[in-house]
């Protein structure tokens, strides 16, 4: 599902999904730094419209609807040169139209990197 996108690009893996939560996580590597050597605030935000849209997808089971992210804020708390974020996308609202997640974005020592909210937006395909 990942093939020739962005989440193969910046090697986001799924590694758990709960009752009402998804996790990913993605190596912290120069590839996804900013000039002055962190995590570069894009890859975050990228990480967690990842783990929320998939979310979304996950557990509104009518196949015949399309997810698309249509708000995401990602405060940035700590920054992090090496290793792995992770985050976890928990269900704030579950409608059948709009779905809300919060998106805890840590590091292996489960520091809190950023806390991210995405919306989206369930859709009729065409």
């Amino acid at each position: 599902m990942n093939s020739n996108t962005l989440m193969e690009t910046l090697k986001i893996e799924f590694t758990e999904i709960g009752e009402n939560y998804v996790v990913c996580k993605m190596p912290v590597t120069s590839e996804v730094h900013q000039p002055a050597g962190i995590l570069h605030g894009g890859a975050t935000a990228a990480l967690v419209e990842t783990v929320g849209s998939f979310a979304s997808r996950y557990f509104i089971k009518n196949k015949d609807l399309a997810i698309r992210g249509i708000e995401i804020s990602t405060n940035h708390i700590k920054s992090i040169s090496n290793g792995f974020v992770y985050a976890k996308a928990t269900n704030i609202h579950l409608g059948r139209t709009m779905q809300i997640w919060e998106v805890k974005v840590t590091d292996e020592n489960e520091n809190l990197i950023s806390l991210g909210k995405l919306t989206t937006l369930a859709i009729n395909k065409k």
